[in-house]
């Protein structure tokens, strides 16, 4: 692992990070807001000169196409560390303490949406609109932009790509890793500016419409009303956002196949898809009829608010039109099986993603037939193809490895807050980025109440889940530190 090259890199992503920021410090000038002037220039100050002082020398970046795999690993892994701590620096300037203005930091850039903030007035517009943007440009992945925009990473970009969205899916599907990456950029502002276009012509004011739709697209949750999307009040509004949240947690690479390769039978051979969809109606069903027998609601609303909260959790959005701790607790506990799902492989969602819960559903079911047939050879099949040895155990590893981090987290979060619910459901729910849990981190609830070394712990989950383990599990092998010039 050559040093130089990742230093390159990062100085590359950092130095145009910077030019990212002026779009909330524009927002800044236009609100007259001076605090949060001077707190992006600043900000912007930092990044412009971490950014230069990572590349001194000013080595060419050519350098950089010949990009190893564990060099794109420690880029994308320190990169989102550094941007964690550089987003750090506005909410300092909002009175934040420094363990809460990373929590918060950290919550955005990695779309989780769980918030340490209690007194929403207390802070002006122009904060929410970086909570929202910094979830917007996590989203899709903010190294996924800088491929997409910057020449140098023309070949780079390919390891690059596959460290910062290692899922179990070729998230490559045109002929250049550039050019799919430009195209789900493309793809995710068109669905951004829609989606705030809806929410404006249905009566949310422009500047609500802009902060949820970039934390929407995102599958976020960050919303600039402190009583998420309930505070509006407005059933157009909830169908519209729960429509696209369903879209962005259905995988790009699967919309571009439908919409733009005009190939609608790819739809059709989707696995994933199938499960993903599913799942929705059943979970949906079963809880909109445990609703309304326990007559919580009525027949539309108990439909209107199950379907809501299930698309929501399980694109690992977190958005809520209720607080769903005061549902029933069979209700409850079919929303905590939601908090391990995820949506499908190269959505803007985290969590463990479907495909890899059909994966080893097809798996089991492998072994269990193999017990009674075992000369049988009978490869395992997703959307129709069969899944190589070397996938197999990726998949099986990460899966493994997940359920270690979430019960190794999640015990460490019970024993320091003495609090069953809280411990486990926000293991999870950093973990798989999904923002609320249950009990008092519920959707109405907050984190600001939790010991520092938990928010620490959730922290670390956080930024693990967003990369989805693997550039961090990396540092672990002796391997990794091989330093070279």
């Amino acid at each position: 692992m050559r040093l130089n090259f990742i230093s390159i890199a990062i100085s590359l992503i950092i130095k145009y990070m910077s030019v990212v920021m002026l779009v909330p410090f524009f927002a800044a000038v236009y609100y007259k807001d001076n605090t949060s002037v001077i707190a992006f220039a600043i900000t912007i100050f930092v990044t412009l000169v971490i950014g230069f002082l990572l590349n001194p020398k000013r080595i060419d970046p050519d350098l950089l196409n010949d990009f190893k795999k564990s060099e794109a690993l420690a880029t994308v892994a320190f990169s989102w560390i550094l941007l964690s701590l550089i987003s750090t620096i506005p909410y300092l300037f909002y009175g934040m303490p420094p363990i809460n203005a990373l929590f918060e930091s950290v919550s955005g850039i990695t779309t989780t949406g769980a918030t340490i903030i209690t007194d929403f007035s207390a802070y002006p517009k122009t904060m929410f609109l970086w909570r929202s943007y910094t979830q917007w440009l996590g989203g899709m992945g903010i190294i996924v932009l800088f491929i997409a925009i910057l020449p140098q990473f023309a070949i780079a970009g390919r390891q690059m790509f596959s460290a910062e969205s290692p899922g179990p899916t070729d998230g490559k599907f045109t002929p250049r890793i550039k050019s799919s990456a430009a195209v789900l950029w493309k793809m995710y502002i068109l669905f951004t500016i829609v989606l705030i276009l809806l929410l404006k012509f249905f009566g949310m004011p422009l500047f609500d419409a802009v902060c949820n739709s970039f934390s929407a697209i995102a599958c976020g949750g960050f919303s600039p009303n402190p009583q998420s999307i309930i505070g509006y009040n407005n059933p157009r509004f909830i169908w519209t956002i729960a429509f696209f949240i369903f879209l962005s947690g259905t995988g790009y690479p699967l919309i571009y196949k439908i919409f733009v390769q005009r190939r609608p039978l790819a739809l059709l051979k989707n696995d994933e898809f199938f499960t993903y969809v599913g799942i929705i109606l059943l979970f949906s069903a079963i809880i909109a009829l445990i609703l309304i027998v326990d007559k919580t609601y009525n027949v539309y609303n108990a439909i209107e608010e199950s379907i809501f909260q299930v698309i929501s959790i399980m694109t690992t959005t977190g958005f809520a039109t209720v607080d769903y701790t005061k549902w029933p607790f069979v209700a409850q506990m079919m929303i905590g099986i939601l908090f391990f799902t995820g949506a499908c492989a190269g959505s803007a969602s985290g969590g463990l993603k479907i495909i890899r819960i059909v994966f080893v559903y097809k798996y089991i079911r492998r072994e269990l037939f193999k017990i009674l047939h075992p000369n049988a050879v009978i490869p395992v099949r997703v959307n129709g193809l069969p899944v190589s040895n070397e996938i197999t155990a990726q998949m099986m590893s990460f899966v493994i490895f997940y359920f270690v981090i979430f019960a190794i987290t999640a015990l460490a979060a019970t024993m320091i807050e003495r609090n069953i619910p809280v411990g486990i459901t926000g293991a999870i729910a950093s973990l798989g980025n999904t923002g609320p849990g249950l009990s008092l981190i519920g959707p109405m609830g907050n984190f600001d109440f939790l010991q520092p070394a938990t928010k620490i712990i959730f922290i670390f989950n956080m930024l693990i889940g967003r990369l989805e383990l693997i550039p961090f599990l990396a540092f672990l092998h002796p391997d990794f530190y091989n330093i070279k010039k």
